[in-house]
């Protein structure tokens, strides 16, 4: 089935809006605290609903990672919600020690994330915040792909006891098929199946992937694609997999080719000796180009025909 064939969803950050109003209607713990961003968070509703369960900072994140912080200290299940741009890099210090190192259960939710902002470019794109935070300690870091993997990851962060940053982009996503319909935090999911190379995503760049497997297959190429929705804990069993089965590795992201998914991926491939034609695709050390996610990503090679030839060359 095509990417064009299958369902389309809701934006996973509309599906983490409606999942929220559903946990916190029924749990008072659960509070929403954002910086200026109910509105872009799709959180209007919940606080029409839920009024006393929403408190609004302003534009100010470092504050916004703290007052999160000092509720979840009284036993509150906070979600912190602001654009990832900015509550990865003004509020990095206030995420190590108030959040990480306390180790508070806040949910930081980055939204808008990625080149999601698109022609409002390099200030407003987050792509270096998974770097910045895979290097901290006790840190979840999750990207779903879709509205499935969106709901479930809320509905465990509610009940999480520990600290986790969770991203979503803008776009309407696709309903993704799974060979298992099943979500576990630091378990990859497996989109389809395929021995001849495996495409390692994440968030809203497994959807192009899967259309490129869709494509390599009407040239008899047989492409995995995989969802590694957490980024840390990392699924290294599910790596290791893939090398001992494809022929070549390319991992996809919305995020600098530096310090990310790919090197992730790498650091574990090579560690184990475990060596296969690797390619990693996302957004190289450069000036990003202007324009929306999607010009960005076809710029980038971050689509179905793009990966199909990147895939191609690296199987040569």
């Amino acid at each position: 089935m095509s990417l064009k064939a299958l369902e389309l969803g809701k934006a996973n950050l509309e599906e983490f809006s409606a999942t929220m109003i559903e946990l916190a209607e029924k749990d008072s713990k659960i509070l929403a605290v954002t910086s200026d961003s109910r509105g872009s968070g799709k959180l209007v509703s919940y606080a029409e609903k839920l009024p006393e369960q929403i408190v609004e900072v302003g534009i100010a994140e470092q504050n916004l990672v703290g007052v999160a912080a000092g509720l979840a200290s009284t036993g509150k299940s906070v979600f912190a919600v602001s654009p990832a741009c900015f509550l990865a890099t003004r509020s990095l210090e206030q995420i190590k020690n108030d959040v990480a190192y306390s180790n508070y259960p806040v949910s930081l939710i980055g939204i808008s994330a990625g080149v999601s902002y698109g022609a409002l470019g390099t200030t407003h794109h987050s792509l270096h915040d998974i770097a910045a935070l895979r290097a901290m300690h006790n840190m979840q870091i999750v990207i779903p792909a879709d509205n499935f993997e969106t709901r479930e990851v809320i509905t465990y962060a509610a009940q999480s006891e520990k600290p986790i940053f969770i991203k979503f982009g803008k776009k309407n996503m696709p309903h993704l098929p799974r060979v298992n319909k099943k979500f576990e935090i630091g378990k990859a999911s497996v989109i389809c199946e395929g021995s001849d190379v495996a495409f390692i995503a994440c968030g809203e760049t497994v959807a192009p992937a899967y259309e490129a497997a869709r494509l390599l297959e009407e040239k008899g190429i047989s492409a995995e694609v995989v969802s590694m929705h957490t980024i840390s804990p990392l699924d290294e069993a599910a790596i290791l997999k893939l090398a001992s089965k494809c022929k070549a590795i390319i991992t996809v992201e919305e995020h600098s080719v530096h310090g990310g998914l790919g090197e992730a991926c790498a650091a574990v491939l090579l560690q184990n000796q475990a060596i296969v034609p690797f390619k990693i695709v996302g957004i190289p050390d450069e000036d990003t180009v202007p324009g929306s996610q999607g010009e960005i990503f076809d710029y980038y090679g971050i689509s179905g025909e793009g990966l199909t030839k990147t895939a191609l060359n690296l199987l040569k």
